[in-house]
């Protein structure tokens, strides 16, 4: 009995260290690129070229103040807030009213045949859309920045209504129900009522859409690679080179520059993503 207590304590262990073994090799791997990143970003050139993978003797300042003074780096900084901004601000502002709309009717027909609809674009390949997008934005005069917030809009749309669908389902209608008795409006309801109690699903939806929007390289690449001056920071640091040379310390430092702000975004968000996405799974 108690060899068998033994044998099954040890396969614990032997289990547990295997978990942790893997979960450290993931984070290593995770980090790794970071640490390079973050070392290359604050050497000088020739340091780099002693050696690429030691830490900096000191912090070189002069990558970022290049990024900012020869790149015109702010210029492509500011096309990826404007985009960002206004494309997750339009997200927010219709799909919660559009799954607002389809969770209190889903027993109708129509609306039913609507959730299906949008639904059904989770399943179509982007791959298989490219070719046509590419063509009708040329022909709709939509290789812009209003064509790429569009295009966002629309691939967003299918997740974000998902989410809230399911999400709205589960709070009370017995709560609009009253606020309608005293007098609250429909749209009032969902105002007052509804909007604050699925903040934490809408804060998910919020920072998952500002998260891929920031990062967007194939959009963005198909939509605005023709002019320079609407590029993203993706499109920016794709095109990132001279003609025979690369400056490493100075693309990386540009790199470093792009992912602070949604770094941070995620940070201050986190602690709503993980109650959004638990929370509809147990609410009553």
């Amino acid at each position: 009995m108690e060899a068998a207590k033994k044998h099954i304590s040890m396969k614990s262990v032997l289990f547990k260290v295997l978990v942790y073994g893997l979960l450290l090799a993931g984070l290593l791997l995770i980090l790794y690129p970071l640490y390079i990143t973050v070392i290359t970003a604050f050497k000088s050139p020739a340091e780099s070229t002693q050696n690429f993978f030691a830490f900096p003797k000191s912090l070189y300042l002069e990558n970022f103040k290049s990024v900012f003074k020869k790149a015109n780096y702010l210029r492509y900084f500011m096309n990826s807030i404007f985009v960002t901004v206004v494309s997750v601000a339009v997200i927010m502002l219709l799909t919660p009213m559009c799954a607002y709309a389809i969770s209190r009717n889903m027993k109708k027909k129509y609306f039913k045949f609507v959730y299906l609809y949008i639904l059904a674009g989770l399943f179509v390949p982007f791959q298989a859309l490219m070719v046509p997008l590419v063509n009708y934005t040329a022909a709709l005069n939509l290789n812009n920045q209003f064509g790429l917030i569009l295009l966002h809009v629309t691939f967003a749309a299918p997740q974000a209504v998902f989410l809230l669908v399911n999400y709205i389902r589960s709070v009370p209608q017995d709560l609009e129900s009253a606020a309608l008795i005293d007098g609250c409006t429909t749209f009032g309801a969902y105002w007052r009522i509804v909007l604050p109690l699925i903040s934490p699903m809408l804060v998910t939806v919020l920072v998952l859409n500002a998260m891929w929007i920031w990062n967007d390289f194939q959009l963005s690449l198909m939509i605005l690679n023709k002019s320079p001056d609407s590029w993203t920071l993706p499109l920016f640091q794709y095109n990132f080179k001279s003609q025979y040379t690369f400056d490493y310390n100075m693309a990386f430092a540009s790199y470093l520059v792009a992912i602070v702000p949604i770094i941070l975004v995620y940070i201050f968000a986190q602690r709503y993503i993980v109650d959004g996405l638990t929370q509809g799974a147990v609410k009553s």
